[in-house]
């Protein structure tokens, strides 16, 4: 029996070998497919990937998990330059933004939390001059955006939060977040989804984000979903996420006290990702300054499906914050 176990852990080692070789080739196809289209801003040493374009007041846009910053210059962004300065990020780990010093690697199990994220994205928007931004977050990115705002409640005019998580939630996150976010996993089960995972399945999945609705035409082609499946990426989502909720439940305890600031929240009824009656609606009556807009039979993604309501939250949130 023993000798079984160690020849299939052999054979596991070398499959997860083998398959070096082809995921490099992968990640580089992704890349060539998917470039920076921003600039690099350097803090203390992290390379933080930024795009910025427009003129008016900061806004600042943060995606959600196994994202990218082309979550949002797909459209949203490019219908905000002609009234603000638009700024959005690559959070750590993914896109093209590095890690902070001490996460990722194989054996890291943390994920760097909403907090530290943040930090360093204020750091970064600092260096591109942004002052008082208001700060739009989606889905994980939503709780970074309140990490922005509870470490800077004084210089944060105001959020704007689209199906985000913002509260602690009942139950387990799913196989995926549990392996991609494992030490083992991410030595031996994320190299093989990074070479061997179909165009199908990469589809499928972000298909499965948007549903009930479906992805705008292009979406997927612009999005580089690809760059999400690269081996530094994976582990950096899977530890994230894992990790999220102790720093969620610390996080929640704040809001009242801190986030003094105008609060615009949009979440549609449909979203089974994020649910609205664990995160928004709970998330509304904390905060003395927010409004709710529930969007009927919207999914996770309002931003795609209902970018007009997006844009009208801004833009009212900049008006409620003397910004305009």
């Amino acid at each position: 029996m023993r000798g079984k176990v160690i020849w299939a852990a052999l054979g596991a080692m070398a499959l997860v070998a083998g398959c070096a070789g082809l995921a490099s080739k992968r990640e580089q196809t992704a890349e060539n497919a998917h470039p920076p289209i921003g600039q690099f801003v350097d803090v203390d040493g992290t390379r933080v990937h930024a795009w910025v374009d427009g003129s008016g007041p900061d806004v600042v846009l943060i995606h959600g998990a196994g994202g990218n910053l082309r979550d949002y210059t797909f459209n949203l962004a490019g219908k905000l330059t002609n009234r603000y300065r638009v700024i959005a990020f690559d959070r750590p780990g993914l896109g093209y933004t590095e890690r902070l010093p001490g996460f990722g690697g194989l054996g890291n199990v943390d994920g760097e939390s909403p907090l530290q994220q943040a930090a360093l994205l204020q750091k970064a928007a600092a260096k591109l001059g942004v002052k008082r931004p208001i700060v739009v977050g989606h889905s994980f990115g939503g709780a970074v955006a309140l990490a922005w705002g509870l470490n800077a409640p004084n210089d944060t005019s105001a959020l704007v939060l689209l199906g985000s998580v913002s509260n602690p939630w009942p139950g387990e996150l799913g196989a995926f977040y549990d392996v991609t976010g494992s030490a083992l996993g991410g030595a031996t089960a994320v190299p093989l989804i990074t070479a061997l995972a179909p165009k199908s399945r990469i589809e499928q999945g972000v298909v499965g984000v948007f549903d009930p609705q479906d992805p705008p035409k292009g979406y997927i082609e612009y999005i580089g979903a690809p760059l999400t499946l690269r081996r530094d990426s994976l582990r950096a989502n899977g530890q994230q996420v894992l990790n999220l909720r102790p720093h969620i439940v610390e996080m929640s305890k704040l809001y009242r006290e801190k986030l003094k600031m105008p609060v615009e929240i949009i979440h549609g009824d449909a979203d089974t990702t994020v649910p609205l009656a664990i995160h928004s609606e709970p998330l509304s009556r904390q905060l003395t300054n927010a409004k709710l807009t529930v969007l009927p039979g919207i999914g996770h993604m309002p931003h795609h499906a209902d970018p007009g309501s997006t844009l009208s939250a801004i833009d009212r949130v900049a008006t409620r914050a003397g910004l305009r």
